[in-house]
């Protein structure tokens, strides 16, 4: 019941936003519903209910084969919670800002929650895929009716990349159905199907395309920079912190686990990938005059990370990516938060037109400084521990692309400090010379991000014992 609850509470809750008059009402009405979600994530992360309560399963479609089967396992557990976390963060850290047709703003957010949280519990392929496309049509329609002038081509283009790759996907699932002995789109069946390495080779390329995109990795990626610039900033911070994490996640629970020859024999290509989307996302990071795209770029170095150290199939990179997902999820919504104070106050996010911001928004400037540190993975914030087991998996592997990989770190320290100097030091600009602290509700949310920073960078054994069974599984998989 517990996992048929993070579907229904959002799913509900989107449905009776559109009928809501009044903006207040909209803002209230979602910030209870995506508190109401957290609860019931948490308590089916601190197991405070019976087990049988984890998992649900209904009649769905059965001439096709697929049923409603849904269930909450550790990675499954961490996703939700990142999940059900972010949504109340944003909705209360942008509740002073105001949207056109606020009903219908944050009835399109929650009902891509829906979406995330049915693509996180699926344990069937159909049922997979209909979540997955069901998050992108939201996406969709808030990212081209709220926004910068140029959103719609941005967004067609945003909507082409992710389409083509939904329809590879669709092809290898149907591929899959036909090859499964009972004619079954459950996720056990397809895990004990047999096929041919030429078969397994095809298909692991349809699956990988599509997850590619989402997260995305290169030379796939270059949807998301002009996407995250042109959306309004509390989209991005859900595109950014949450839908990312569906393409890692379809690559750990059904790429590996489906083609576990074809995922080692194309390791090594896919890690080159994503080694040369790490040096040029940062390299073009410490090129941008613009916050919203160095914090796009930054991501793509971070998600082409974690993608590489899940391929190198050793333990402690797997384990390292699993609380990466969590941590960046955070981190990068707390980065998403500054620049949504910057720009609604002093309607510019140009680095050429910020400085001395620190001389009248200290506050701001202090959390922002612990967001930058958490970034570039400093000891005792959250990311340290993620990355550095990540690039310890990475050195097994192979220690020279680890070492072409690790002139990311250096350049993430260059593009972050450099951030903070322009907008936070030096002398006040025009812009920022009549700028105020930071809101009350950006500066809670802000201060629930720091708090998540520290605790997860001095304790992160919880993290470790939600998913470890799950890496086990994953690397059982991909040694066949």
């Amino acid at each position: 019941m517990i996992a048929l609850l993070l579907i229904l509470i959002p799913l509900v809750s989107g449905l009776v936003t559109f009928l809501l008059r009044s903006e207040r009402d909209a803002k209230s009405w979602s910030l209870f519903s995506s508190i109401l979600t957290l609860a019931v994530a948490l308590a089916g992360v601190y197991n405070l209910f019976d087990a049988s309560q984890l998992s649900y399963d209904a009649t769905w479609l059965p001439s096709l084969g697929t049923r409603f089967s849904i269930g909450l396992d550790g990675m499954s557990k961490m996703l939700c919670l990142l999940n059900a976390i972010a949504y109340p963060i944003v909705f209360a850290s942008v509740y002073n800002n105001s949207y056109r047709r606020p009903n219908s703003f944050y009835a399109f957010m929650l009902l891509m929650q829906t979406g995330f949280m049915g693509v996180f519990l699926s344990t069937d392929c159909l049922l997979f895929y209909f979540f997955w496309e069901l998050a992108l049509i939201p996406a969709y329609f808030l990212c081209s009716s709220w926004g910068g002038e140029r959103r719609i081509q941005v967004t067609f283009k945003f909507f082409i990349y992710t389409f083509v790759g939904s329809l590879l996907m669709l092809v290898g699932i149907l591929y899959l159905y036909f090859k499964t002995p009972d004619h079954s789109f459950a996720l056990q069946s397809f895990y004990h199907t047999k096929l041919s390495l030429t078969e397994e080779n095809f298909l692991f390329w349809l699956f990988f395309i599509a997850f590619a995109i989402k997260m995305p990795i290169f030379p796939f990626h270059t949807w998301q920079p002009d996407t995250y610039e042109q959306t309004t900033t509390a989209v991005t911070m859900i595109l950014s912190g949450v839908m990312v994490k569906m393409g890692l996640y379809g690559v750990i629970r059904w790429l590996v686990p489906l083609f576990p020859h074809a995922a080692a024999n194309y390791s090594h290509l896919v890690i080159i990938l994503c080694v040369i989307g790490m040096l040029y996302a940062s390299l073009i990071a410490i090129r941008q005059d613009d916050l919203k795209r160095l914090i796009a770029y930054s991501s793509i170095a971070h998600i082409g990370l974690m993608c590489a150290a899940i391929f190198t199939s050793q333990e402690v990179g797997m384990q390292g990516v699993m609380i990466q997902m969590f941590n960046h999820g955070v981190n990068i919504i707390g980065l998403w938060i500054v620049a949504d104070v910057i720009e609604n106050q002093l309607g510019t996010r140009k680095f050429s037109e910020l400085g001395g911001l620190a001389q009248r928004a200290p506050t701001l400037a202090i959390l922002l400084m612990i967001m930058a540190l958490a970034n570039v993975a400093l000891p005792l914030t959250n990311a340290f521990i993620g990355e550095f087991m990540m690039f310890n998996g990475l050195f097994r592997y192979n220690i020279w692309i680890t070492a072409i990989a690790m002139i990311s770190m250096i350049l993430a320290v260059v593009y972050t400090l450099n951030m903070v100097q322009k907008i936070f030091y030096g002398n006040t600009t025009v812009a920022t010379d009549g700028a105020t602290d930071i809101t009350t509700g950006a500066k809670l949310m802000l201060i629930v991000v720091v708090i998540v920073v520290v605790v997860l960078g001095v304790y992160p054994q919880p993290m470790f014992q939600l998913t470890n069974d799950t890496v086990q599984a994953v690397l059982i998989k991909f040694h066949p």
